[in-house]
């Protein structure tokens, strides 16, 4: 690729920058949680200079080689420069924001000034914005380096219904560190990945429809999903204006929690941003819980009928019981026959208008204009083509995008299905504060003949917060079959600070992490020591 060089700069164009001798980092630092590299760094036993070395030396010894997770897919010449300064501020006494000193990734659909926007695609390897999106801007004013950008299913996995998460044109192959042959899953692949792997203090993600969920959940790490608009959409390329919000993947709530009060922010540009009702960044920072008396949901009719994933449900929810929550059954629930078609065509619809708008707002050169320009460019390129089709952007470009006469109806539909006889019906209808389920399955194998294909399905109840705008909260439940799975906490529109309390309170009474094996399948794992050899 003739512009390939600028896409994948070197960790040795980093590392060329340091001392003969740098300073070497405990690998605990690499491994521990933002809120506790931020402690460290306050008691003087770590330098910023020092967690980016240490996370360059990884990526480079497990993403690039190794294991080849391959999860980050391009990095910011200036990091180390920033790293330095910033540890001048703090030697001085001056603290940027409460970020500071922090690694941050991010995904690459999401702008900054120093590196292409790609979204994966070979036709945006010349993005180049030069600006910042206003998450990334409000990261930066708040002491946080921008290490990088990580990989992404390509479009940030609406191109086809055949698709392999994790994969892109531009970069190729994300895997998952738990199990080299399963799936990362979701668009947001990369950033779970990083984060399982321990690539960066923190990492960016974004969802329509279960991509922070889904990869935060089976690489084993945190996700939080928003309230659509908590979060400025801005220079961010999009999929739906209804659904579409970044979030923040970390290794704990507690991190969450600290990085969306920081990338939360009104936004003259997005509408969604300017609600009375958003909650302060102090109390999405600090917000906490108690159990004792919460009335907690349980979502039992999306649950799935895995023994293993139910087993640890159960066990969490005794948890919550012997903390004082009361728990609620709810085994029933109802929905229109043809929601999943209209929820299709609200995203094929706002697909079409929302990237025609955010290809001709780039004021970078690019070799298309609109949709079917780029489906035309996708065609003529052997690399794009070579995995899967793009049946969902030849079915976008077929609608008349937002002004379509079927539009309105399918967003009514679904809105309502969603939010008043959805998420709101369940809260009032049963009287409880939060809802709760399993985030998903475990991670299914990447399947380069078929596509994503889980045996099981998907199930919890992550789409129906998707499609609402709701936020939604995925922590590390347990392992299955040696695989990380998710809890789900949902709550209503703009009850983040909520969301976020009573994850940091699950985290206090279970916590639980498992530590990437890189296995190269289940078969490598110890707990099937010699089952794959001859008796």
């Amino acid at each position: 690729m003739k512009n390939k060089g600028i896409i994948f700069l070197l960790v040795g164009l980093l590392m060329s920058c340091a001392s003969p001798t740098p300073p070497q980092v405990d690998e605990q630092w690499l491994d521990a949680t933002a809120t506790e590299q931020l402690s460290a760094m306050e008691q003087g036993l770590l330098t910023s200079e020092t967690l980016l070395k240490g996370y360059l030396e990884r990526i480079e010894r497990l993403d690039k080689q190794g294991p080849t997770i391959n999860s980050v897919l391009s990095l910011n010449p200036n990091a180390l420069s920033e790293a330095q300064a910033l540890d001048a501020m703090r030697a001085n006494g001056e603290i940027k924001g409460p970020l500071h000193g922090l690694v941050v990734l991010l995904k690459d659909n999401i702008e900054s000034k120093e590196l292409p926007t790609t979204a994966g695609s070979l036709a945006f390897v010349n993005n180049h914005t030069y600006r910042d999106s206003p998450l990334a801007a409000n990261l930066r004013n708040a002491g946080a380096i921008i290490l990088g950008k990580t990989n992404l299913s390509e479009w940030a996995n609406f191109r086809s219904e055949d698709s392999s998460s994790g994969w892109s044109a531009v970069g190729g192959l994300t895997r998952n560190p738990h199990m080299l042959n399963r799936s990362a899953c979701g668009s947001s692949s990369g950033s779970g990945a990083a984060i399982a792997a321990g690539f960066a203090s923190l990492a960016v993600g974004t969802e329509t429809n279960g991509s922070i969920i889904c990869p935060s959940s089976m690489n084993g790490i945190v996700g939080f999903k928003p309230t659509v608009g908590l979060v400025s959409r801005r220079h961010i390329v999009p999929i739906s204006h209804t659904q579409d919000t970044a979030g923040p993947m970390a290794k704990s709530v507690e991190d969450a929690a600290l990085m969306v009060s920081v990338m939360a922010s009104t936004d003259a540009q997005d509408d969604a941003t300017l609600s009375d009702a958003r909650p302060e960044a102090s109390e999405l920072a600090n917000s906490t819980i108690n159990l004792a008396g919460l009335r907690i949901g349980v979502v039992r009719w999306r649950q799935g009928e895995d023994k293993d994933i139910l087993a640890l449900f159960d066990t969490k929810l005794d948890a919550l019981r012997a903390a004082g929550a009361e728990l609620v059954e709810i085994s029933e629930h109802s929905q229109p026959d043809d929601f999943w078609k209209q929820s299709y065509f609200v995203l094929l619809a706002e697909f079409k208008t929302s990237l025609n708008q955010y290809i001709l707002s780039s004021p970078a050169s690019l070799p298309v204009s609109n949709l079917s320009e780029l489906i035309g460019f996708n065609e003529a390129s052997k690399r794009e083509m070579a995995l899967f089709d793009q049946s969902i952007f030849i079915l976008s470009e077929e609608t008349q995008g937002t002004d379509d006469a079927r539009y309105a109806t399918a967003l009514n539909t679904v809105r309502a299905a969603t939010r008043s006889n959805g998420i709101d019906k369940m809260l009032a209808q049963h009287n409880v504060d939060i809802l709760i389920a399993p985030s998903n399955n475990p991670a299914f194998m990447i399947d380069a003949v078929y596509g994503d294909h889980s045996p099981k399905g998907f199930i919890g109840i992550g789409y129906m917060a998707a499609i609402a705008g709701y936020p939604h909260l995925t922590v590390p439940m347990g392992a299955v079959r040696d695989l990380p799975v998710g809890l789900s906490v949902i709550g209503g529109q703009w009850d983040d600070a909520k969301v976020l309390g009573v994850g940091k309170a699950i985290q206090a009474i279970a916590p639980y992490r498992l530590k990437p094996g890189f296995y190269p399948s289940r078969y490598d794992a110890p707990s099937l020591s010699g089952v794959a050899s001859p008796y």
